[in-house]
């Protein structure tokens, strides 16, 4: 048989860092065979990440992971910024997610995370290959597939595994992008930051929540991690080096900046990183495609680098098993850049506003514009606003009043046989088609409707508690969450996506979106961009 054709996997994944550990396990749910290599058996030690909120979780719910993994998180309960004199600037309270069971954000600690991520996917083994202890040195792509060349460090052996793509997750200084020919596009700023993590021995006031101590000169990240870890993040000054800040001994004095002592905790690790705004020119090159950290690098003030990445990894990977199930043509791998491009330029803007915000560089100006107005609620953060995406595989406008590319809120409902659940429990894994009081296929063409039943979709009609339901197909949204969303734009039919968003109504019109096109060049911008 021609090499050509002959596949070991049908996806290759590069690194198995959060993002390619979250490609493995969507891959795996899916039965599509998988082959990931990794240079460290160990988890990395660094707890990196310190968050994750409701739409991570709602991901991981989809793969039956979220409960087990919030037994490793606390509820954060809001964000404060203060200054060294007391003074609170700002505060958010986090409110009750729109997404589903978990909390709007909670805190994490990333080691333990990982470890119940790679104990699920061991469960996958009939299907994901993980092979740690190998280095990829070479990558070769033709028409029909990829060759990667791995070495095993251990032996120095070379073995050579054939996929149909490959996702490139190895880090910020990603080997891969660079053999790919891929420009990483920004800056890494000149400050660099001492980051303290440590065991808490007693609680102090306030730690749940998380502080930015805001100042010009000294700006501190003051942040409970979960499972009783502790971390902050120091920038030094221009006349300091790593040597002034090698021992516990140095470290203790920034600390006792802000009234921590020995009494309160116990430093566990130190390290020094600096800040990265960088995007990758493209994120795909043939059947390569980049996640995570190799594509998109941003500063920590949103707590949305590492999610980015897990959220690549959810959006790549339906629409390859989509592709590769011959369902939908492989142009819809195009979408993935014109999608996650830019909500992650959103994210990093938003990062470089809080950031801005911290070091006390905001005019008074923006300051009063983040301000409530008399007699007025405060406008909603930009951190706390729902999913949505900008264009992609979408039919109709993608616009504030539409609720084409928004993700569907998750409230609880009820099924034909008086089952309670979450919405997403009821939706599967596929596509499905809700109606607000009527059968979504009444309103569909022929044409719609066999090309929607060709994607394998179902066909469900939401009632309020006060109907009476008419079969299988129905369910109930006992708190009106649901039936509300969807009025408010109007809409009777909305279709669902795998991953909960919307990609058509019958206001824009019910036929399944196209997926043509080249794979679009998106900048990551440094503005916040508003949207509904």
């Amino acid at each position: 048989m021609n090499q050509a054709h002959t596949f070991d996997a049908d996806v290759a994944i590069i690194g198995y860092g959060p993002s390619g550990l979250a490609a493995a396990l969507c891959l795996g749910h899916y039965g599509i065979k998988t082959v990931a290599f990794e240079r460290d058996k160990d988890i990395y030690p660094r707890a990196r990440a310190v968050t994750v909120n409701d739409w991570t979780m709602r991901c991981f719910q989809s793969l039956g992971l979220d409960e087990e993994l919030a037994e490793t998180m606390d509820p954060t309960v809001a964000l404060r910024w203060v200054t060294y004199s007391g003074q609170q600037i700002m505060r958010m309270d986090f409110p009750p997610s729109r997404l589903g069971r978990h909390p709007t954000s909670y805190a994490i600690y990333q080691p333990s995370m990982e470890k119940v991520l790679r104990a699920a996917n061991e469960r996958h083994s009939d299907c994901v290959d993980v092979r740690f202890g190998v280095e990829v040195i070479d990558l070769q792509q033709d028409e029909n597939g990829v060759t990667v060349s791995a070495k095993n460090l251990a032996t120095g052996d070379i073995k050579t595994t054939r996929a149909r793509y490959v996702l490139v997750c190895d880090g910020g200084a990603s080997a891969t992008r660079e053999r790919l020919g891929i420009k990483l596009i920004g800056e890494t700023r000149e400050v660099k930051w001492v980051v303290i993590d440590a065991r808490v021995k007693r609680w102090w006031p306030e730690r749940h929540i998380l502080t930015f101590w805001s100042d010009s000169k000294r700006p501190v990240v003051d942040i409970a991690l979960a499972q009783g870890n502790h971390r902050w993040e120091f920038p030094l000054e221009p006349h300091e080096s790593e040597a002034d800040f090698s021992t516990h001994e140095q470290l203790w004095t920034l600390l006792n900046s802000l009234g921590v002592t020995s009494d309160d905790v116990e430093i566990h690790q130190h390290a020094f990183y600096r800040h990265h705004v960088r995007h990758a020119e493209r994120w795909r090159e043939g059947r390569a495609f980049l996640l995570g950290d190799s594509g998109h690098l941003m500063p920590p003030w949103a707590g949305a680098g590492m999610q980015s990445g897990i959220r690549d990894a959810f959006n790549i990977t339906w629409k390859l098993r989509e592709v590769l199930k011959g369902r939908l043509p492989a142009s819809l791998l195009n979408t993935y850049e014109a999608e996650r491009a830019p909500n992650v330029a959103f994210y990093t803007g938003v990062a470089l506003q809080l950031g801005r915000l911290i070091q006390q560089q905001l005019s008074d100006e923006e300051l009063a514009a983040m301000a409530p107005k008399p007699g007025e609620p405060p406008p909603e953060p930009p951190l706390l606003w729902n999913p949505w995406y900008e264009a992609g595989w979408f039919t109709g406008s993608v616009a504030p009043d539409s609720a084409v590319g928004k993700m569907v809120p998750q409230p609880r409902v009820g099924d034909a046989h008086g089952r309670l659940c979450w919405l997403d429990d009821q939706l599967g894994s596929g596509f499905t088609l809700l109606g607000d009081g009527v059968d979504p296929r009444s309103l569909l063409s022929v044409e719609d409707a066999d090309a929607w039943s060709g994607l394998g979709a179902r066909y469900l009609c939401v009632l309020s508690p006060d109907q009476r339901g008419k079969g299988v197909d129905d369910i109930v949204d006992l708190d009106g969450a649901l039936l509300i969303w969807m009025r408010r734009f109007g809409v009777k039919v909305i279709a669902l996506r795998p991953d909960r968003f919307v990609a058509a109504t019958d206001v824009g019109g019910l036929s399944v979106p196209d997926a043509v096109g080249e794979s679009p060049n998106v900048h990551i911008t440094q503005s916040v961009k508003t949207t509904v």
